[in-house]
């Protein structure tokens, strides 16, 4: 192929003339100043125009030092601080050294059960906590890897013993890594290598004394400073023909999602809505969610900075949920046997999850009702052709007497099949805090294959009572975001909010 030196952008002028041997990116970010998405940028352009091409991949893991691995470098882990005051203090319980400590519940716990897996702490009579000993294991070498962390921002799998591997591998994540001390993060180093025709443009820019510094755009500050007299300019092909012009329209996810409104109104069904900023009360505590439980994992969520925490919540909600989840109040439950803190309840988040308005939706309901929300969630996790971290979910629920199960399920395949044009549909048994039982719906995309849609479930009584509900409540929060990849015909989440116009101009429905 012949390629017009003139034509080629700086960026790859500037690749091709200043590195010698292999070409990879933490090269040209070094030698060259570039930034990793000019890196990406230019391999791109220059292996479509095989001025260079792929000779190897490496892959590498590597473990970030969080805003919390900071913290904990700076001020000790939860583990160096309860060793430190049973050191100076004696033994004392869970609960003790949490208020001492001014740490959660759930923190505290989680470090004992790591320090007591390796014998530094026991639990004896009283379930006072006391120390083993203070010296070595797994604080150490936490310590060791925040301090060496603290240094460069991250650690290289390649440089850790197989004891600290091991130990990172516990207090590292991919998602939600805001409660971690390190996230983790795979990726492939692609290294590229010129090519014959690449090196004969090497050569043709040395001689036509090209250097990628050409002034490409003539501003008034180029003008006025003078800056362009004996300076070179890019050459431009003024016969390239313009765009054409094309009418507007709307976006066809936007449309899809309108369509989907209709449809659920024109089966009887209300709309809610509510504010993005949500209280843990109502994103989990109201859905019979304990404030230590590891249920919570799945809805890592992004905390508000300031204010940090609501004023209040509104009563008798708060008191009937907080006597829930200590002792089951009037719903013939244990509960979950543990002290509310009502200070954490009134902390603000973005929501995590639709059910939220479900939950503000049942102190209102009419019985029998039916409500539904397109609700936008926020959710800290690894973004591929399935996943984002905010995201839309179709949220809603139905009070009846006679409601079931198989009402349930009956909803669950409309959906999947009318909303999401799903062929085939399949339901899994599921695990939700709030419902019981509970059920995962999953539909067959022709690319992806098998993928969950969403769960659902019938509300338990400690979700309803305590809201001042006393019928049977079905439940469902499904990804709508995913039917629209069945509906529309795509492969990736990404696509539904592509910032290539083309792309969505020429997007049509399937029917």
């Amino acid at each position: 192929m012949e390629i017009d030196v003139k034509s080629l952008h700086p960026l790859e002028v500037k690749v091709l003339k200043n590195t010698e041997g292999e070409l990879a990116a933490e090269k040209l970010v070094k030698n060259l100043s570039f930034n990793i998405g000019q890196c990406n940028q230019v391999f791109s352009w220059l292996s479509v125009k095989n001025l260079i091409k792929e000779k190897k991949r490496i892959k590498k893991i590597q473990y970030e030092l969080t805003d919390l691995g900071k913290e904990y470098q700076e001020k000790g882990t939860p583990e160096e601080l309860i060793v430190k005051t049973l050191k100076e203090k004696g033994s004392m319980t869970i609960p003790e050294l949490s208020s001492y400590l001014g740490l959660e519940n759930k923190d505290v716990g989680s470090a004992y059960g790591r320090l007591a897996k390796v014998g530094i702490l026991s639990m004896g009579e009283g379930k006072k906590v006391f120390l083993n000993t203070s010296h070595g294991g797994w604080p150490s070498i936490v310590r060791t890897l925040l301090n060496r962390a603290n240094e460069s921002g991250f650690l290289e799998e390649s440089e850790l013993s197989d004891e600290q591997k091991e130990v990172i591998s516990e207090i590292s994540k991919k998602r939600g890594a805001s409660a971690s001390p390190f996230r983790l993060t795979e990726r492939e180093e692609v290294i590229y290598e010129v090519t014959p025709e690449g090196r004969k443009v090497k050569e043709i820019l040395k001689e036509k004394g090209i250097t990628g510094e050409e002034i490409g755009a003539v501003t008034p500050e180029i003008l006025s400073s003078g800056e362009w007299k004996g300076n070179a300019f890019r050459e431009y092909n003024i016969n390239i023909p313009p765009s054409r012009v094309l009418l507007g329209r709307k976006n066809p996810y936007g449309e899809f999602l309108e369509e989907v409104k209709n449809k659920l109104v024109s089966l009887g069904f209300e709309e809610f809505d509510g504010p993005l900023v949500e209280t843990e009360f109502w994103n989990s505590d109201a859905l019979f969610m304990p404030q230590f439980h590891s249920a919570r994992d799945i809805h890592d969520v992004y905390h508000i900075k300031k204010p940090e925490y609501a004023k209040q919540i509104e009563q008798p909600f708060l008191d009937q949920v907080a006597q829930t989840h200590e002792n089951g109040w009037k719903t013939g439950s244990r509960g979950w046997r543990y002290s509310f803190d009502r200070q954490f309840t009134r902390r603000l988040i973005l929501r995590s999850q639709g059910t939220v308005l479900s939950a503000k939706t049942l102190p209102r309901a009419k019985v029998p009702g039916k409500y539904f929300g397109i609700v936008r969630c926020f959710r800290y996790d690894r973004v591929d052709a399935t996943h984002l971290s905010d995201f839309y979910q179709t949220e809603g629920i139905v009070l009846g007497e006679e409601v079931n199960l198989r009402t349930l399920l009956g909803l669950l395949k409309m959906f999947a099949e009318e909303v999401a044009g799903a062929q085939e549909v399949m339901y899994v048994p599921g695990y939700f805090p709030f419902t019981e039982p509970s059920v995962e719906v999953h539909i067959k995309h022709q690319e992806l294959g098998w993928f969950e849609l969403g769960g659902s479930g019938i509300f338990r009584p400690e979700v309803t009572q305590p809201l001042g509900v006393e019928v049977p409540v079905l439940a469902w929060g499904l990804g709508i975001d995913r039917m629209a990849l069945m509906s529309l015909g795509l492969n990736d989440l990404r696509e539904l909010f592509s910032y290539d116009i083309e792309s969505v101009r020429l997007r049509r429905r399937k029917h």
